[in-house]
This record gives structure tokens, C-alpha cells and sequence, in this order.
């Protein structure tokens, strides 16, 4: 486009796929969509924590190829919310959302971790600020919901899926980049916790045969955590709005501020 682009609009609350650095150079002004998938993006993370603590999708392929015989006690066994330790990553907009449907399930404790306390947000869970390997090492399940920044790349390495337990459960709706795939690979493989949940992969898509697919106690989605009708009209129309308004020299509905 040159100098005539004068103007972009993601349909996304995430932006690290644009060239901030390039944009901010040339004085584009840049739309995005906050706020709308929150409650979306919140109950996804919540229904892929339960498929993979309560392993559905093994469940469903145990029913398809035979596996389901005569009752035994500890069969498909999994892990439960009630009396756990949850931590969050990232108490932003989509991290409250998630605790305020999980406090329901009988969380005992909420844990989060992030750039500095949030206490006016965590109040309302009683969630405790603490520093990263704190929350690794306490949680019973981990949700990542921060954004991706130079800071967050790469946080959920070797060493903290080491300090967690091995009962533990990762679940991460923020961005594939925050963590280390192959150290994920290495902790799932070894046992060294229990299970994953990815909405999000590098790359995206996920190769067919990448490593993480074969493993049972890993669960991989394709990012769709915004993925539901009403959520993906309200984006598109606040896409188009932020857009039109940019086009006419007017305030933006929802502009990245660079």
C-alpha cells in the first residue's frame, strides 16, 4: 500500500502480528477488538481445563475403539477443581473472566502472577499476588491468559514446568510464543506433570505431525477461543466501525494507542 495506508483494523484483541515498530514509524493509526471476546474467550479456557483435568477427549476415543469394558475403579481417572489451587497468568480482562467461572467448581485459592499487582482486581477472588515459580510450584492447575510481550516469551520454559507438581494441569488461551513447546513436549512426555491444554501453538497451524499430537495427555485446539457467532459479528462490526472512523479522521471506537 505505500504511503496511501493510512489506517488498520484487526479483528483481534492480540497485536503481535503487526510491525508496531514500522507502524508507529510511518503514523498509522491501528483498530483492534478488546473487551468483546472476553466472556467467549473465558468459557473456552474453562471447557478446555475440564476436557483435559477430566480427559474427554481420551474418554471419547475410549468408547469409539473399545477400550470402554467392565467397570474398574481407577479407569479414566483425572483431577477435580473442588478444595485445588488455581494460578493465573496474566489478571487482565480474560484472567478475571476465567476465575470468576471457575471460583464457582470450590476453588480453595487463587494465585496470580503479572507486570505488579492488581489488588482492586483480586479482590473480588481473594487472589494472591506471587512471583512466577511461586505459582508453579503451588497450583494444582495453571491458566495463561497474559499477552504476549518481549517479557512473557517463552516464560513456561524448562524450569517452570519443573517447579510444578506432577499432578499439575497447563492450560494456555494466550499465545502460543509464551511458551516453550519443546520443554512442554519434555514435561508432558516424562511425567514431569500431568496434562496440557493448548488453544494456542507455534506455529499456527500446529504440522499434523508435530510431537505434541501424539501424546494422550495433551489436548490441542485451533485457537478458537473466540469462536462463537455472536462474538466473531461483534468483532467484525467493531473492525469495520473502528476502520470507517479511522478513514474519516475521527476517534476510534477501540485504537491501539502506539
Amino acid at each position: 500500500a505505500g504511503p496511501s495506508l493510512k489506517v488498520i483494523s484487526t479483528m483481534s484483541v492480540g497485536f503481535d502480528h503487526l510491525a508496531l515498530e514500522e507502524i508507529k514509524k510511518r503514523g498509522i493509526r491501528v483498530g483492534y477488538t478488546p473487551d468483546v471476546l472476553t466472556d467467549a474467550t473465558a468459557e473456552l479456557s474453562v471447557a478446555l481445563l475440564l476436557a483435559v483435568c477430566r480427559r474427554l477427549p481420551e474418554a471419547v476415543e475410549q468408547v469409539k475403539n473399545g477400550g470402554w469394558t467392565t467397570w474398574k475403579p481407577l479407569w479414566m481417572c483425572g483431577y477435580g477443581l473442588s478444595d485445588s489451587t488455581v494460578g493465573i497468568i496474566g489478571l487482565g480482562r480474560i484472567g478475571q473472566a476465567v476465575a470468576r467461572r471457575l471460583k464457582p467448581f470450590g476453588v480453595k485459592k487463587f494465585l496470580y502472577t503479572g507486570s505488579g499487582p492488581k489488588p482492586e482486581s483480586a479482590e473480588e477472588f481473594g487472589a494472591e499476588f506471587v512471583p512466577l515459580m511461586r505459582l508453579a510450584e503451588e497450583s494444582d492447575f495453571v491458566v495463561v491468559t497474559c499477552a504476549l510481550t518481549p517479557a512473557t516469551q517463552g516464560m513456561c520454559n524448562k524450569d517452570f514446568f519443573g517447579r510444578m507438581k506432577k499432578t499439575s494441569v497447563f492450560i494456555n488461551t494466550s499465545r502460543g510464543a509464551v511458551v516453550n513447546q519443546e520443554d512442554l513436549y519434555d514435561a508432558l512426555a516424562h511425567g514431569q506433570i500431568a496434562a496440557a491444554g493448548l488453544d494456542v501453538t507455534t506455529p499456527e497451524p500446529l504440522p499434523t505431525d508435530h510431537p505434541l499430537l501424539s501424546l494422550r495427555n495433551c489436548v490441542v485446539l485451533p485457537h478458537i477461543g473466540s469462536a462463537t457467532y455472536a462474538t466473531r459479528t461483534t468483532m467484525a462490526v467493531l473492525a469495520a466501525n473502528n476502520l470507517l472512523a479511522g478513514l474519516r479522521g475521527e476517534p476510534m471506537p477501540h485504537e491501539l494507542l502506539l
